[in-house]
C-alpha cells in the first residue's frame, strides 16, 4: 500500500524529549508525527503469524516484511489514539516492541536553481563555485536571499585541494545515499554510479542476483517498491552530487572524483518518508555490503527499530553520516534522529557558513554532534542535468561523506569509532564551534588523511565535578511572558554549570539561558528532560535567566545542584 506524502520542509520535525528516553514519548501523539496513524511492529521470533489470527489488533494492516533483524508489520490504528494502541499492545507476548511509524524528512532546502549544465569547458566550469571544496573568500553562489555575506573567510572549507595529492576517491568505495533517490543519468553522476551486473546482465522483472529485490540495478526505492530509485525531488540527487560529481569538465565536481553511489529511495517525491521504509533501506544497505551510509534526513521521536537498523550496519564497519537538523536547537536536551543515536559508526554533521561560523538554522551539541561542514548556499546536482543552490545540514553531511571516502580509498578499512574519533581530532578548532560539537572544529580533509592532529583548548576533567545544593525553580506551570534571573559566584572556580533536574519548556520559544560571568550566552535550553547537565562556564561566576513567551506555558523547570571545579 502506498504511504502517505508529506511536503519537503527546511525544518525538521522534533518531539522533545530526553537524550536518554522510553521507547515512545509519553505525551500524545499527534496525527501529523506519524504515518497515516500508523504503528510499527516487531515480533518475537515466529509469532507474527499467531498474532495476525489472534485478531489481537483492531487496525488497518498496510505493510508487513522480513528483515535481517526480524518479522515487522506496519498498521494503522483506526479506532484509538496511537498512544492507546500502543499501551495495549506493549505487553502482547508475541510483540518485541511496537511503536510510531514515524514520519522523516529530507532536511536541506532548496535555494536557487537557475544554473545550467555547462559541457564544452576544459575543467568542471562550477568549480569555482564550490565553496565547500576551495574556499577563497568571494566564491559563493547566490541561494535566493543572495549570499550569506559579503566576503567570506579563505580556507574556510573541507581542503579538498591538499587531500587530493593523496586520493581523489576509489570505484571500490560503495556509498549509499539513503535519499529520495538519484538522477542516474546525469552527466555529472553516470559515471559513479554503482552497478548491479547481475541484474543490469539479466532479465527485466527477475531477481537475477538472488538479493530479494528485483531490477536493483543503481539501487532500489522503498518509496514505491521497486528497482528504480530515479529522484523526483532534487534533495538525494543534490547530495550525491557533493558526495562524488564525476570530475569529467561537466558542471560541478564532488568531494570524491572515483566512487560507487547506490540510490537508495525512501523519501518520496515530496520528500517525506517513514521508519518502516527507512529500516528496509538501511538493511538493504548493509546486505549489499556498502562502506558508508549518508543520511541527510530527519525527524520524528526515538526509534527501536531505526537503532537496531543502525547498530546492524556498525556491526558490519559501514560508516553511517547523518545531518544534525536544521531547527537552530541543541541535540543535547532535545535530540534529532537519526542522528542522535549513541552508536560508535553515527557522524553527527552540523552546518557552517563560507565565514567560517555555524549557520543560524544549524542544530548543534556539545556531546551529540561531532563535527561541522559546509553546508549553506551549496551549488551541486539535481535532477534532469540541472544544477541548483541547497542549504542545511543535509548538504554538510554529504561533505563529511566525501571526506570519509576519501580516507578509506586512502587508507582502507577501518574501525568505526576510531576513525570517527580521528575525524574529530584531525578537524579545524574553531571558537565558532566550540561548546556547539564535540569537536569543536570543522572538517579538514587533508588532516585526516595524514592523521594531522590539531590543537584545542583545554576542557574540564570530566571526573573533576564538585557538586553542592543550588535552588532555582520555576512556578508549575510558568506564566506566558514571564522572566526571572538567579546567579551563583564560586570564588577560586575555573568553570561552573548547573544540573536541570527537570525541564518541560516549550521547545525554542521558551527557554533557560546559561550565561557566563561576562553575560554571554553559553546555551540556552528548551523541550523537556531530566538529570540535564548544562555547558559550563568558564570563570567563577554563572547565571540562569528563564524567558517565555505570550503563547503556550509548560511545566517548568528544577535546578538543585551546581557543579564546579576549582
Amino acid at each position: 500500500m502506498r504511504k502517505c506524502l508529506a511536503l519537503c520542509a527546511l525544518l525538521v520535525l522534533n518531539i522533545a524529549q530526553a537524550a536518554h528516553t522510553s521507547k515512545y514519548s509519553k505525551k500524545s501523539l499527534k496525527r501529523t508525527e506519524v504515518h497515516n496513524n500508523q504503528i510499527l511492529i516487531k515480533f518475537k521470533n515466529g509469532t507474527k503469524n499467531s498474532f495476525l489470527k489472534s485478531n489481537a489488533f483492531a487496525g488497518a494492516l498496510v505493510d508487513e516484511f522480513t528483515l535481517s533483524q526480524g518479522d515487522f508489520l506496519v498498521m494503522e490504528s483506526t479506532h484509538k489514539s496511537l498512544t492507546e494502541t500502543l499501551n495495549e499492545l506493549k505487553n502482547n507476548p508475541a510483540i518485541e516492541y511496537a511503536e510510531p511509524n514515524y514520519t522523516y524528512r529530507a532536511i536541506g532546502v532548496r535555494e536557487y536553481d537557475a544554473y545550467e549544465a555547462m559541457i564544452s569547458a576544459p575543467t568542471d566550469p562550477m568549480f569555482d563555485q564550490l565553496w565547500g571544496l576551495k574556499n577563497d573568500g568571494n566564491n559563493e553562489p547566490a541561494g535566493n536571499r543572495g549570499n550569506s555575506s559579503p566576503s567570506g573567510k579563505a580556507g574556510a572549507d573541507v581542503n579538498a585541494q591538499a587531500a587530493w595529492g593523496l586520493s581523489t576517491g576509489s570505484k571500490n568505495v560503495v556509498i549509499a545515499v539513503i535519499d529520495t533517490g538519484i538522477d542516474y543519468n546525469h552527466p555529472d553522476l553516470v559515471d559513479n554510479m554503482w552497478i548491479n551486473e547481475a541484474e543490469a546482465n539479466g532479465q527485466p522483472g527477475v531477481d537475477d542476483d538472488g538479493n530479494g529485490y528485483v531490477d536493483d540495478i543503481h539501487g532500489y526505492d522503498f518509496a514505491n517498491n521497486d528497482g528504480d530509485p530515479m529522484d523526483g525531488n532534487g534533495h538525494g540527487t543534490h547530495t550525491a552530487g557533493t558526495i562524488a560529481g564525476v570530475h569529467n569538465n561537466i558542471g560541478v565536481a564532488g568531494v570524491m572524483k572515483d566512487a560507487s553511489l547506490v540510490g537508495i529511495k525512501f523519501l518520496t517525491d515530496q520528500g517525506s518518508g517513514s521508519t518502516a521504509d527507512a529500516i528496509k533501506a538501511i538493511d538493504y544497505a548493509t546486505k549489499i555490503g556498502v562502506d558508508i551510509m549518508s543520511n541527510s534526513w530527519g525527524g520524528g521521536g526515538f526509534s527501536q527499530a531505526l537503532l537496531e537498523a543502525i547498530e546492524r550496519a556498525n556491526a558490519a564497519g559501514i560508516v553511517f553520516t547523518a545531518a544534525a537538523g536544521n531547527s537552530s536547537t541543541d541535540n543535547n536536551s532535545t535530540p534529532h534522529y537519526p542522528s542522535n543515536y549513541d552508536v560508535a559508526n553515527v557522524i553527527s554533521v552540523a552546518s557552517h557558513t563560507y565565514n567560517d561560523v555555524l549557520s543560524n538554522f544549524s542544530c548543534y551539541g556539545s556531546r551529540t554532534v561531532h563535527v561541522a561542514a559546509p553546508g549553506q548556499n551549496i551549488l551541486s546536482t539535481t535532477p534532469g542535468n540541472s544544477y541548483s543552490v541547497y542549504s542545511g545540514t543535509s548538504m554538510a553531511t554529504p561533505h563529511v561523506t566525501g571526506v570519509v571516502g576519501l580516507y578509506l580509498a586512502h587508507r582502507g578499512t577501518s574501525d568505526v569509532a576510531d576513525l570517527r574519533q580521528m575525524l574529530m581530532d584531525t578537524s579545524v578548532y574553531q571558537r565558532s564551534y566550540d561548546r556547539k560539537t564535540i569537536s569543536a572544529g570543522r572538517v579538514d580533509a587533508y588532516n585526516f588523511l595524514t592523521h594531522t592532529h590539531t590543537s584545542r583548548p583545554a576542557k574540564p576533567d570530566p571526573n573533576a565535578w564538585i557538586s553542592r545544593a543550588w535552588d532555582f525553580e520555576s512556578e508549575h506551570p510558568y506564566k506566558n511572558d514571564f522572566e526571572e534571573t538567579k546567579t551563583i559566584t564560586i570564588p577560586g572556580a575555573k568553570f561552573i554549570r548547573v544540573v536541570i533536574k527537570k525541564y518541560e519548556i516549550e521547545s525554542r520559544y521558551d527557554n533557560l539561558h546559561v550565561l557566563d560571568g561576562n553575560g554571554n550566552t553559553v546555551q540556552s535550553v528548551s523541550g523537556q528532560g531530566q538529570d540535564y547537565a548544562t555547558e559550563y562556564v568558564d570563570g567563577d561566576t554563572l547565571t540562569v535567566h528563564f524567558q517565555s513567551d505570550a503563547s503556550v506555558t509548560k511545566w517548568g523547570y528544577v535546578i538543585e545542584e551546581v557543579q564546579y571545579i576549582d
